[in-house]
């Protein structure tokens, strides 16, 4: 009989338990294993290059903070039973499981339907797919209730998705060890022994104020240096003018090249109406698992033959090669000839400024 009680290092917090079978088997599924190929922080390495953690290990780190939380409550007296326990610990689980390729930046490219939306029709597939407990009850039943929020303790759903929620408290401590920024470290396990339960509500005593404030005040840093950067934000409007102009050249009736999966859900406007009662379309979204998509687009010469723009060909080039970068100090302007590119001479020329009035203010419109 396969031993489903595993140890896992994690470099942010040491050695992490999965002590249940059900939390093994839900790690040990495909929908959850694709996590393994999707960055947590997208293009953030292009600039932080120690940035290329997964959504898999962020998942794994945040149940581990749950598993603390629970403690924590249970010793102050707050009544939380086994089931509600699991429930909770399997919702902070599969909380980013409805995450595409390249995390929040291809969010609404792909597929027009929030990652959360998502996340509940994983959630529900897993649910059907594992079989069912003795009581005849789904695995998940409780988790799901939680992670809608309509499970009768409310503070349970705030424990998984609130201002103050594990899924935050890990992803700040995990990109900050990984990105190199020390200003995203926060007192994970000083808040965590602060939680408590008011009515019904999660709040913090009054002695971990302190604490929350230099959460707050992180949260924000990390924002400006990391989340925000503005190679990173250049290179997310990149890929969304992309994918928009292979969804305008396959509108056309133009073959362009690329994955199978991913060229589905480009030419076609799937929305979340499309996906209720076709788990079929559920299954091919988790086909597209991998980051290196853009790879494809990025070097196919049919793409830049078609496309309208004379800037847009070049930045892609170079962003295929890990040397995007454009200055944001001061206003530049290139010119670019089209008939350098292959495409037939004669037509404008096209100017693509990159301005800045101060480094915080993100000016690029390249495809909006």
């Amino acid at each position: 009989m396969t031993n489903k009680r595993k140890i896992i290092n994690d470099p942010v917090y040491g050695f992490l338990t999965i002590d249940d079978d059900i939390l093994f088997d839900v790690i040990s599924h495909p929908f959850f294993q694709r996590q393994r190929h999707i960055k947590q922080l997208g293009f953030t390495s292009l600039v932080y290059p120690g940035a290329v953690h997964t959504r898999f290990s962020h998942m794994l780190g945040a149940l581990n903070l749950m598993t603390r939380a629970l403690d924590v409550l249970k010793v102050k007296g707050v009544e939380i039973t086994d089931e509600e326990s699991l429930g909770v610990r399997l919702a902070i689980l599969l909380h980013d499981i409805g995450h595409g390729p390249f995390s929040h930046t291809s969010e609404h490219m792909i597929a027009d339907v929030h990652h959360e939306v998502l996340t509940r029709l994983f959630m529900q597939r897993i649910n059907e797919e594992l079989p069912p407990l003795a009581d005849g009850s789904r695995p998940l039943d409780t988790a799901i209730s939680i992670f809608e929020d309509s499970y009768k303790k409310h503070f349970l759903h705030q424990l998984v998705s609130s201002q103050l929620d594990m899924d935050r408290l890990d992803y700040l401590s995990r990109d900050s060890f990984f990105s190199g920024v020390s200003e995203g470290i926060v007192g994970t396990e000083r808040i965590i022994n602060m939680l408590n339960v008011k009515n019904d509500e999660l709040v913090i005593d009054e002695k971990g104020i302190y604490s929350v404030e230099k959460f707050i005040i992180s949260r924000r840093l990390m924002y400006w240096q990391v989340y925000m950067h503005k190679t990173v934000i250049a290179a997310d409007n990149l890929l969304y003018g992309l994918f928009k102009r292979v969804r305008q050249l396959l509108a056309q009736g133009i073959e362009v090249g690329g994955p199978y999966y991913l060229m589905d859900f480009l030419s076609h406007q799937y929305d979340e109406a499309s996906f209720d009662g076709n788990p079929a379309l559920l299954q091919r979204f988790a086909m597209i698992v991998k980051d290196r998509l853009v790879g494809p687009f990025v070097s196919a010469r049919a793409l830049f033959l078609h496309i309208g723009n004379a800037c847009f060909a070049p930045p892609c080039a170079s962003f295929a090669r890990n040397q995007f970068s454009a200055p944001v100090d001061k206003a530049e302007a290139f010119f670019i000839r089209y008939g350098k590119n292959g495409i037939p001479e004669g037509t404008q020329k096209v100017a693509l400024p990159f301005r800045g009035d101060f480094k915080r203010q993100i000016a690029y419109q390249l495809f909006l």
